[in-house]
């Protein structure tokens, strides 16, 4: 009996998704810029939670002071200090490799104009 073409070309079909699906995903964070080297290509943020209410848009301060090389990032609007921003990263060893810097603050700044 011949294997059906359809089922080993759908077999492995998804057999490439499924080990590319993890390829995929990055890391999120947002939070206020404590500051913004664009020589250095770094960013430091105070990192905030994810509870966002009516008095606090971007959710509240964690405390947590995160670092984020910049070498590999598409950065919008550049930050400057006091910026809320939302960064894609992967974690490469102990340090967060940024993939893309979003400025929120001035972004929704444009959109209200």
């Amino acid at each position: 009996m011949k294997p059906a073409k359809p089922v080993i070309a759908m077999m492995a079909l998804l057999a490439i998704f499924l080990f590319s699906a993890g390829a995929l995903a990055a890391e999120v964070s947002q939070g206020k810029t404590l500051s913004y080297d664009e020589t250095a290509k770094t960013i430091k943020i105070e990192e905030f939670d994810t509870n966002f209410s009516d008095n606090h848009h971007y959710g509240q301060p964690t405390g947590i002071v995160g670092e984020y090389d910049l070498t590999k990032a598409k950065v919008g609007i550049p930050p400057e200090a006091g910026d809320m921003v939302r960064i894609a990263y992967e974690l490469e060893g102990e340090r967060k490799v940024a993939l893309k810097v979003m400025n929120v603050s001035k972004q929704d700044l444009r959109k209200k104009r």
